[in-house]
């Protein structure tokens, strides 16, 4: 099996080579159209900035590539969000992939009557519940998976898994062959890795 990882200016390609590795499987850091169509899986991670991200994706032509896409491909953290629809981050149309809008964690939600506000980013470990699609086989509702992010997808039809932080937000989606987590897999201990090894194990 050949996994390609997208490479561009917001991969957090390392540790996600790394748990590929420790699951037994070698993959190919790459920006090369045929590299990439050719794989049998393909991983689009990501951290940084939406706007910068797409800027960049449109100039490598690789915006086009991602979409048309047949085999599994799973997006993580801004990956899953550069595969909606729109980000509040710098007003950005992404690839739209899925129908859904990109937002903003709300600063002026507290936690108590204290007024102790919520930290943006939402970082660490938090739960996922409403569990569906093959990438979530053998994972129990209310696993801890690990987050870093201050922006995310709204809850949508394609919502696979949810978490609570602020607001409910998709957790996971899916549509067609496009899968997407807004937690690292690869950050994520035992959890993580199960769910990479679903994505592998995807026909």
């Amino acid at each position: 099996m050949t996994v390609a990882i997208i490479k561009y200016n917001a991969g957090n390609v390392q540790s996600v080579l790394y748990a590929l590795q420790r699951l037994g499987t070698n993959a190919i850091v790459t920006d090369q159209v045929d590299e990439i169509t050719s794989a049998d899986k393909v991983i689009f991670p990501g951290v940084g900035n939406a706007a910068s991200a797409m800027e960049y994706l449109k100039e490598k032509k690789l915006d086009e590539l991602i979409v048309s896409l047949k085999q599994p491909l799973l997006g993580i953290c801004l990956g899953l969000q550069l595969l909606c629809k729109s980000s509040e981050e710098g007003n950005t149309e992404c690839l739209g992939v899925f129908d859904t809008v990109v937002k903003k964690f709300d600063d002026n939600v507290f936690q108590n009557k204290n007024l102790v506000p919520f930290k943006i980013p939402h970082m660490g470990w938090n739960t996922i519940t409403g569990l569906s699609s093959p990438l979530m086989n053998g994972v129990p509702e209310n696993s801890f998976l690990y987050f870093v992010h201050s922006y995310y997808a709204e809850l949508s039809s394609e919502t696979i898994a949810s978490t609570d932080y602020i607001t409910q937000f998709s957790a996971a989606i899916h549509r067609n062959n496009f899968y997407g987590v807004q937690f690292h897999t690869e950050k994520s201990g035992v959890t993580g890795e199960r769910i990479l090894s679903n994505f592998l194990n995807i026909e």
